[in-house]
């Protein structure tokens, strides 16, 4: 989804996490969240950033797409997320790809790891919920000397009117206070958070990609989302689900539609 915090300080983070759980919507999540594309880990060893045998921690991991990606390029994954829902849902997905990877649950600000025990640590679509400071520090406590952190995001992108755009309008009518609509997919105070922490050489990198999306699984990927299901109740969420189906069969009929996405990363390494 789009960044909905690109201008708002860390009090303003907090205020719009209140009552958002992605754990109501866990299934969906699991289901329809396409997660980061292969074009994202082949950044990563493009660039030398990745490679096996490498220990990496995942914060906010959701249902372990980051972390199973990071796997199957041969890493050590531990990954860290406070909803219970969603690392069930990983371990079903990491079955299913035959990969092993270590939950925990705790925050991106305190995960209990132990100091200097990684040599990446990544956070993939969710570093706007967390604290930012605190868990800028956390990253820099659980780096070894020389580790990276990578900060990513793989968002849709609403252009005038694309199927995005038509979405975002909807939500907001079903959720005022919303706050996730026009997003460019780019936060540059992210490398603020990291230069803070003292995290070096810092970089950014950006690849835009189309995602295909049939009508049910784009109605699912926004069930998913934090302006619906994660903060609407099931009547609200049925009522919203109804009226995006009905729009997407008049104006969007199409199948699979292909939605616009920017894969974007801020990264930062730990002086030795």
């Amino acid at each position: 989804m789009t960044d909905p915090t690109q201008n708002l300080d860390t009090d303003a983070l907090r205020a719009f996490g209140e009552g958002v759980d992605f754990g109501r919507t866990a299934s969906d999540y699991a289901t329809h969240r396409a997660g980061f594309p292969p074009a994202f880990f082949e950044l990563l060893t493009q660039r030398g950033w990745t490679g096996p045998g490498q220990t990496a921690v995942d914060l906010g991991c959701g249902t372990g797409t980051v972390a199973r990606g990071l796997a199957g390029l041969g890493l050590d994954v531990t990954g860290i997320d406070p909803a219970q829902p969603l690392l069930d849902e990983a371990r079903k997905l990491d079955r299913a790809a035959g990969v092993e990877i270590t939950y925990k649950t705790g925050t991106a600000e305190a995960t209990g790891l132990a100091a200097a025990s990684a040599d990446l640590v990544t956070a993939g679509q969710c570093w706007h919920w967390f604290d930012r400071p605190a868990a800028a520090a956390e990253v820099a406590r659980l780096l070894r000397p020389g580790g990276r952190a990578v900060i990513a995001h793989f968002d849709w992108l609403p252009l005038p009117g694309n199927v995005v755009a038509a979405t975002e309008a909807l939500i907001l009518r079903h959720n005022p206070g919303w706050a996730g609509a026009g997003g460019t997919g780019i936060y540059p105070a992210w490398l603020t958070d990291l230069a803070q922490a003292g995290l070096t050489a810092l970089e950014t990198a950006s690849v835009d990609v189309s995602q295909p999306y049939t009508h049910v699984a784009w109605r699912g990927r926004i069930r998913a989302s934090a302006g619906v299901a994660a903060s609407l109740d099931a009547e609200r969420t049925s009522v919203f689900d109804a009226e995006l189906a009905a729009l997407l069969r008049r104006e969007f009929p199409d199948e699979p539609m292909s939605i616009p996405h920017r894969i974007w990363l801020a990264t930062g390494v730990l002086d030795t």
